[in-house]
């Protein structure tokens, strides 16, 4: 008696994509509705990812929460994996992306299910740990969907009127007194010699101290801008001279991020 023969495997199942899911700007403030400030189509594509990757589980599940206000989601929150990205352990560097647990993040990704990226606040992998994320998700040649939302540094440049054309974000500037004078000395005569605008960000509560620096060492007639709060009830952005915002310095909240732009 002949044995028949097993029947054709199927087709490989489509790849997923890695989604890079905007969340609201709103760290640190009261939360503002999500239809204001994120566009619908971003919406609708949260509500329906079951698998997501993410700094903080606890506030991601707290996003999906403000979603489902607006798009109701796809299944119960409880049904939703959120697996938070690797931490670099302390005085270290987080895994390279080619290792095990980045790996697993994606691995819904590789059986055909989308897998949403989400950062704390704007855009993930921009100022944003994710971006390693981005780049395994590549070297796995999986698509990788950028969904528009806000990002505070571009929102900041954009209302800032300093060179859009030309700018370098060169993030956390040091805490010692020294090196931090140093590094925007350094700064300052970059800008000056490229006519490069210079975008710097800082712990929200060491705000004040980053801003009494720049008033300290940039030359009274470089522009300053600073930028808090853009999106939400309260925001502002103001440029102006050193010189000019010597006599006028502004109260900053101290935790409210904002965003530091001079242009020398």
């Amino acid at each position: 008696m002949s044995t028949a023969p097993p029947p054709p495997a199927g087709p490989a199942a489509t790849p997923g994509r890695l989604l890079l899911v905007p969340n609201a700007l709103d760290l640190g403030a009261d939360p503002v509705d999500l239809g204001d400030v994120l566009p619908l189509g971003v919406l609708r594509a949260a509500a329906r990812l079951r698998c997501w990757a993410a700094e903080n589980a606890k506030t991601t599940r707290a996003f999906l929460k403000r979603v489902d206000a607006v798009v109701p989601l796809a299944r119960p929150l409880q049904d939703i994996e959120v697996r938070e990205l690797p931490r670099a352990p302390k005085g270290g560097r987080a895994a390279g992306v080619d290792a095990e647990p980045w790996q697993q993040l994606l691995r819904p990704a590789l059986h055909g299910e989308d897998v949403g990226l989400i950062s704390e606040a704007g855009l993930p992998a921009v100022a944003d740990p994710g971006s390693a994320l981005v780049d395994a998700a590549h070297r796995l040649g999986l698509t990788v969907l950028p969904l528009a939302g806000p990002s505070a540094l571009l929102l900041a440049l954009a209302a800032s009127g300093l060179n859009g054309q030309s700018f370098a974000f060169v993030g956390y500037l040091p805490q010692d007194d020294a090196a931090r004078a140093a590094r925007l000395r350094e700064l300052e005569s970059r800008s000056r010699r490229e006519a490069q605008t210079q975008i710097a960000i800082e712990t929200p509560y060491r705000n004040d101290a980053l801003l009494q620096a720049l008033l300290h060492q940039l030359a009274p007639g470089t522009r300053l801008s600073v930028a808090t709060a853009l999106t939400l009830p309260g925001g502002w952005c103001r440029t102006a001279t050193v010189q000019a915002w010597r006599r006028d310095p502004p109260q900053l909240d101290r935790h409210r991020p904002a965003v530091f732009l001079f242009l020398a």
